[in-house]
């Protein structure tokens, strides 16, 4: 095991950059500032409201993570973003539908003064959407020198100490790695070049690891995914994490499935279909975001089943996924999942999830922990791709050639595991002999 980092101090301002200020983003800050006013509870985030265990069970210590591991304070968080629709904090969460107004209006003398900055976008990667406050510039790299000219700004005006940012932007059409993502000079001679297979959110990806500011992935789309923009997170030394928040039903997924597969129980078919009517729904109506999203969805059974490995249970499944775009809906998302299962001496049985869950409920929580994980990780010195974070990702970022691992709980324990070895405790293996030893 490598020596154990020396954490830098959290103190200062931690600014939260947020590339795209819709139902996601103006949910987090809402939801961040009624924290800090005492009018609602952090509820589904680790770092507020998650503890760890340390030592043996005996031992009875168990506090708070964010008491254990030293982690920015939310009374020192604040916001920037970037959005093609100019609409302040609180319009546009009034527009997005995910909070009741009488939240919002306890709320909008703050929400108001959150204006989002000219954005990097082109209907080309979104087709569904768009909007006046766009940036315009000679080519891709000219707009990556405005969003980093934003980043120096934002840091400067908010007296910030250090800065993340989490992409909350839409799903993007669906790209292949191409020429232009293999090495950092192909990447920045595509941006010279024009080249449309560096999407925007590769844009803001690139001006956030240019400057030093650890990265994640909310979306399905490559984004930093690609060989260029890792081996440019390593050379700036820069935490890097995705990609697309694991909300829904992929959620549900990755807590069942583990369960059916510890007890050996054959899978045949699993059929989801979604019904949302938020801007995600919208973009996701169009066929290649859809596409994108479908690729990330597929992957998670086929990962945590292990097919090759167990052929007789889940050699044959068959997977089916569905986004239909209901705009009644609103951001109040529905997943029906139906799965037919076989068990001893083969015989049939079903499982039905009707999960009626809330998006961007779900995901706020996600993007303050990533916010204040990745600012830990870049003060312990890390760079790269940050595994231990995938329990929050549909399609977990890894070092090359390493299959990605689904199973949201062994997820779980490897990011605890990695808090443990930072804060200096034992790792726990859950070994347990110890115990009964005489």
């Amino acid at each position: 095991m490598s020596a154990r980092p020396e954490i830098q101090s959290k103190d200062g301002r931690l600014g939260i950059l947020l590339p795209g200020f819709g139902a996601v983003a103006t949910t987090v800050v809402a939801g961040v500032e009624a924290a800090r006013r005492g009018l609602a509870k952090p509820i589904g985030s680790l770092t507020q409201m998650n503890t760890i265990r340390l030592g043996k069970r005996t031992e009875e210590r168990t506090p708070l993570i964010k008491d254990f591991i030293p982690l920015v304070e939310m009374e020192d968080l604040v916001f920037g973003t970037w959005d093609p629709i100019p609409d302040n904090g609180y319009v546009s969460a009034v527009e997005a539908g995910v909070l009741d107004i009488q939240h919002l209006d306890a709320l909008r003398d703050f929400l108001e003064t959150i204006e989002p900055m000219p954005a990097v976008f082109h209907k080309d990667y979104v087709r569904r959407l768009d909007g006046p406050n766009v940036k315009s510039g000679r080519n891709k790299m000219d707009l990556a020198e405005q969003l980093r000219e934003d980043i120096r700004r934002f840091k400067s005006e908010n007296d910030c100490a250090r800065l993340v940012m989490i992409w909350c932007g839409s799903t993007e059409v669906f790209l292949r790695t191409g020429p232009a993502h293999e090495t950092l000079e192909a990447f920045e001679a595509g941006l010279e070049a024009d080249d449309p297979s560096i999407a925007p959110s590769m844009i803001y990806a690139y001006a956030a690891l240019k400057e030093g500011v650890p990265y994640a992935n909310g979306a399905p789309n490559l984004s930093a995914d690609v060989p260029a923009l890792e081996a440019l997170a390593a050379e700036n030394g820069v935490p890097l994490a995705g990609k697309d928040f694991k909300t829904g039903q992929t959620l549900m997924k990755t807590i069942l499935a583990p369960g059916l597969k510890a007890r050996m129980l054959g899978i045949d078919g699993w059929f989801s279909t979604n019904i949302l009517g938020n801007r995600d729904g919208a973009v996701l109506d169009d066929p290649d975001s859809f596409k994108t999203k479908e690729e990330s969805k597929l992957g998670v059974l086929h990962h945590l089943l292990q097919p090759d490995l167990y052929p007789d249970l889940y050699g044959n499944l068959y997977h089916k996924v569905r986004i239909n775009y209901y705009p009644p809906r609103g951001d109040n998302k529905e997943g029906w999942d139906n799965i037919d299962i076989q068990g001893w001496m083969g015989y049939k049985m079903q499982i039905k999830v009707d999960f009626l869950c809330r998006d961007s409920i779900l995901a706020a929580p996600i993007v303050l922990d990533l916010a204040l994980f990745l600012d830990l990780a870049k003060r312990a010195g890390w760079s790269g791709v940050q595994e231990w974070l995938s329990f929050y990702f549909k399609s977990p970022q890894t070092a090359p050639g390493l299959y990605p691992e689904h199973d949201l709980f062994i997820q779980h324990r490897k990011l605890k595991n990695t808090l443990r070895y930072l804060g200096g405790e034992e790792l726990l293996t859950h070994l347990g002999l110890e115990y009964y030893d005489d």
